[in-house]
């Protein structure tokens, strides 16, 4: 059974749950909503909403020297991507920010 919810009851799920409310900030939940629905779209997938799931797969920098701490052969975005999928975030007005969530590897 699938149920479609909107972003903003998307980010509400994640604020709902104590233990995970801080994971992503408000944009960074945006950016990801964004991504998963498109990801839907392109392939004709349903996704199921596992916040657990999601934010062990997924971690938001918000640089690439914060990302550096974890990965720290990676000297790029561009090389980053050739690893995995990088997902930019924008702030309110829409804005590419220098923050950034990667599906961890």
């Amino acid at each position: 059974m699938i149920k479609t919810i909107t972003k903003s009851q998307f980010i509400d799920e994640f604020n709902s749950w104590e233990s995970r409310k801080d994971t992503f900030s408000y944009n960074a939940l945006s950016s990801l909503y964004d991504y998963l629905q498109e990801y839907e779209e392109a392939t004709d997938t349903k996704i199921e909403l596992d916040i657990v799931a999601l934010c062990c797969e997924y971690t938001e920098y918000e640089d690439l020297e914060g990302l550096q701490a974890s990965y720290p052969d990676i000297e790029s975005i561009e090389e980053l991507e050739e690893h995995t999928q990088v997902i930019p975030i924008y702030n309110t007005s829409n804005q590419k920010t220098e923050s950034f969530i990667i599906r961890d590897y």
